[in-house]
């Protein structure tokens, strides 16, 4: 299962690992508030491409696409997110204010589509 959450909801025991996703840090936030196990900045979307998209809902599809395109060229970068995907529970921590638009949104589904028929995926709603 992979959960999505913002930065600025409290950790649950339900989420299991949690990784921040984003190339910049949270604002406002320290480590351990987060209580992130790995910071993988590298997973996240290119500066130019972020810049780009500027979470503009118009822009999404091609967003996707983009950002799916970039995550292909390095699959070093989340190969180890879809192995701890697979044990068990995984939590997408993300800053993004739209909780539809954002590269967390896009990066699980590009995971679960890497997970075959054994990936789902859960938005926290808090």
């Amino acid at each position: 299962m992979i959960h999505l959450k913002r930065a600025y909801e409290e950790a649950e025991a339900a989420d299991g690992a949690r990784y921040l996703i984003d190339r910049l840090w949270p604002r406002g936030q320290t480590k351990a508030a987060l209580k992130i196990d790995e910071w993988l900045k590298d997973v996240a979307p290119g500066d130019a491409l972020r810049r780009w998209f500027n979470h503009d809902p118009q822009r999404w599809n091609e967003f996707r696409k983009r950002y799916f395109a970039e995550l292909d060229s390095k699959p070093d970068t989340w190969a180890a997110l879809v192995n701890a995907a697979r044990k068990g529970s995984i939590t997408l921590v993300y800053s993004a204010k739209d909780i539809q638009h954002n590269n967390a949104v896009a990066l699980a589904e590009y995971l679960s589509a890497h997970m075959g028929k054994r990936g789902r995926t859960r938005q926290s709603l808090s």
